[in-house]
């Protein structure tokens, strides 16, 4: 290796003798006495990779990985096949490539892709189906959907052939948007971005945005601008992250009317240097109908300059970025604030808890995405409260997982307040017996500390929304039953969680909003009610199904749904 060495550049050096001694990270990260919650493997093997995951508001799990692994671990159902001639693998394929996952009942079942969705992206319409966008080979320009089926569970992906989309969209992110459209941004050589579901002639072209172009860096499989961070601001523009820097973009009228600062420090935030980002909860709780809520953008690991091209090529894994910055967009001056994670992540997971807390977990210490490109699974997830004013207090590391979850792997909320994780395949195709990553095909459950029995006399049960088809409408208050068996002053919010699609690090139209508490009051002995707000409109709370969480002492009940419109 010694000839390797000697030419890299005294920064590439400076961060290969911090990736040489990864194996001391390893014992230190091994050795954390840390607790916080629990893991359950739910399913040793679902069949296939979670690349991408969907909650439905019928409390089932879209998921799916790509058509061109080869054959996958679970048969189409009915002894059906697949024949695509353009299929890269096998033309003729009689196994799943998407499962629907129930979480009430813990059981599957094969759904069928027809086209290849590797390294795609989606995101809710406001009816709740799945539209979904883009992918690989003969999936660059489709559009797919899936809509939910509680009555008879015999509903499978459609692929709308009538309306294709505009640009190859592989890499791409997507944002649902005030209107009940979704914006897709990016993609592997596209510098455009367009609208869905394509149902004008206005929606049937695209529109270039040079921002995506320079923030592509120029070297060799390095871009460091795909999937694209997005996210809708409450005054309806759309704050978009690429590489290390930021827009606030009106997309109505294709014109960046800010241009933020530059993220501190040299790393590189988007894929394969995978960061992952959040919008921070939003807080309606003392705006009085006067203001809109201030914004705040969390992006958390990423890789240094040159990171990918070591790992992809040399097999030298640099160690990952150990930073996060904050960047509130609604000051008239935005400043990034910097801290610091107990450990590097590279390709970490950034999933919003009902309690306002964010939890980062799957992803490793070393290397970029990409097909063998990582090392040093990170195993312990990390709490991080952003509410705590000191920022040395917000980061708690929890109990460590035992799989290894690095490129391919992703995470969701899900309704009872668990959190969902699959997936990891660092492979070209699926290797099983790839050491020491493997081909990942389980399923498991992470379980937050507020799930522990010890907090069960705190915790509140919904009883049920009043309001017609549990719709909350803009504006208007509704009231929502509880019961709990131990009642504490002041301890009682509202909060709800869109649920997003989570792929590569990015968990797209993540958001959370806790609500203004307009009162409550004791009904029975252990029964209570609490009058809450709708959000004030569709840029703060875009129309949709959404999580509706009741938040006792930080301790969160199981979710109902609710629709917002």
């Amino acid at each position: 290796m010694a000839f390797k060495i000697k030419n890299l550049p005294s920064f590439f050096l400076l961060l290969l003798v911090q990736s040489m001694f990864f194996e001391v990270v390893i014992s230190i990260e091994n050795g954390i006495n840390s607790t916080g919650g629990h893991w359950v493997e739910l399913q040793r093997s679902i069949g296939i990779s979670a690349m991408h995951m969907q909650v439905m508001y019928d409390n089932k799990v879209v998921i799916f990985d790509r058509t061109d692994f080869g054959p996958s671990n679970i048969s189409l159902s009915h002894h059906r096949c697949r024949f695509n001639p353009h299929d890269l693998a096998l033309k003729l394929d009689c196994t799943a490539h998407s499962v629907l996952y129930d979480l009430s009942h813990n059981t599957l079942r094969p759904l069928t892709l027809r086209t290849d969705a590797w390294c795609s992206s989606g995101a809710l319409t406001p009816d709740g189906s799945l539209l979904q966008t883009g992918g690989f080979n003969d999936g660059y320009t489709t559009l797919r959907s899936f809509t939910p089926c509680p009555q008879h569970n015999t509903c499978d992906w459609r692929e709308l052939r009538n309306h294709s989309l505009s640009n190859s969209r592989w890499y791409s992110s997507n944002q649902i948007l005030p209107s009940g459209k979704i914006i897709v941004v990016g993609g592997r050589n596209s510098f455009t971005y367009e609208f869905v579901p394509k149902n004008d002639v206005a929606s049937s072209s695209f529109h270039y945005l040079p921002f995506l172009k320079h923030t592509r860096d120029p070297n060799r499989g390095e871009e460091n601008n795909l999937y694209p961070f997005l996210h809708l601001l409450p005054d309806g523009n759309l704050f978009i992250f690429a590489n290390r820097n930021s827009i606030l973009f009106d997309y109505t009228t294709n014109k960046v009317l800010r241009n933020f600062p530059t993220i501190p420090g040299q790393e590189k935030r988007n894929y394969p240097s995978t960061a992952s980002s959040v919008l921070l909860p939003l807080n309606l709780t003392a705006l009085n109908g006067t203001r809109l809520p201030d914004a705040e953008i969390m992006i958390c690991g990423g890789a240094y300059p040159g990171a990918f091209s070591l790992a992809n090529t040399l097999k030298i894994f640099l160690e990952a970025s150990r930073t996060c910055g904050r960047l509130r967009v609604t000051d008239s001056n935005p400043v990034w604030v910097m801290e610091t994670m107990p450990t590097p992540r590279v390709m970490p997971d950034m999933v919003l808890l009902p309690n306002g807390n964010v939890i980062i977990l799957n992803g490793a210490m070393n290397g970029t995405a990409g097909w063998e490109n990582a090392a040093n699974p990170v195993l312990h997830p990390v709490l991080y409260r952003p509410g705590l004013v000191d920022q040395f207090q917000r980061f708690q590391l929890l109990a460590p997982a035992s799989t290894p979850r690095m490129y391919h792997s992703s995470a969701v909320l899900v309704p009872d307040g668990r959190v969902l994780v699959g997936g990891s395949n660092p492979h070209r195709v699926y290797d099983f017996l790839a050491n020491p990553y493997p081909t990942e095909l389980s399923l498991d459950a992470y379980y937050p500390e507020y799930l522990g029995t010890e907090f069960d006399s705190l915790r509140p049960s919904i009883v049920a929304v009043e309001a017609s088809n549990n719709t909350a409408s803009y504006g208007r208050a509704f009231a929502v039953n509880f019961l709990l068996r131990e009642y504490r002053v002041g301890g009682v919010g509202v909060t709800l969680v869109a649920p997003s699609f989570t792929t590569h690090s990015f968990a797209m139209n993540q958001r959370l909003l806790v609500l203004e508490v307009v009162g409550i009051q004791q009904v029975a002995p252990s029964g209570y009610k609490v009058v809450a707000r709708a959000p004030p409109s569709l840029a703060v709370a875009p129309p949709g199904f959404y999580m509706l969480f009741i938040v006792h002492a930080g301790v969160p009940s199981a979710a109902v749904w609710v629709q917002v419109k």
